[in-house]
């Protein structure tokens, strides 16, 4: 993305949800989804492995993720999961949804890892909530369909 004011890149600023010009020094801030999601405006060279469309670049809390304008699935480093969803709990309050039951036919799913294109392990989400992600350990990756981060976050102890 280049800066609406004087045309120099801008990047996204460390741990922040914000784009900054390096020149000007001028601050883009994205609007957020229904989840706090904020596209960089930034094509991401990957394509989702739901609809095949081009991943955006994008930010959660000041977490780095990626993430589908078109079916809004994130794909997330597994470096970083945990700490989004402890930095997501934290701000959530005290705010506990009742998590509704994974069909076990999403087990059976069998989608393309963005990066390497081999197939991903869909697999239990073992903090709560629920949830069938899907993983590609060799890549470190984590892929969510949309809602599914929320319910892990919005997930009793």
């Amino acid at each position: 993305m280049n800066c609406p004011s004087c045309g120099a890149p801008m990047h996204l600023a460390a741990g922040s949800d914000y784009m900054q010009c390096d020149f000007c020094k001028n601050i883009h801030i994205a609007d957020p989804d229904d989840e706090g999601v904020r596209l960089t405006e930034d094509q991401s060279a990957l394509s989702c492995p739901i609809c095949g469309e081009p991943l955006w670049n994008a930010t959660l809390t000041g977490v780095r993720l990626q993430s589908c304008r078109k079916c809004r699935g994130m794909l997330i480093p597994m470096e970083t999961f945990v700490d989004l969803i402890e930095q997501l709990r934290s701000k959530q309050g005290d705010a506990v949804a009742t998590p509704k039951r994974a069909a076990p036919d999403e087990l059976r799913r069998k989608i393309n890892c963005p990066k390497c294109h081999r197939p991903m392990e869909a697999h239990f989400y073992l903090g709560g909530g629920n949830v069938v992600i899907d993983g590609c350990d060799p890549c470190c990756l984590n892929w969510l369909d949309h809602g599914e981060l929320m319910r892990i976050v919005r997930a009793p102890d």
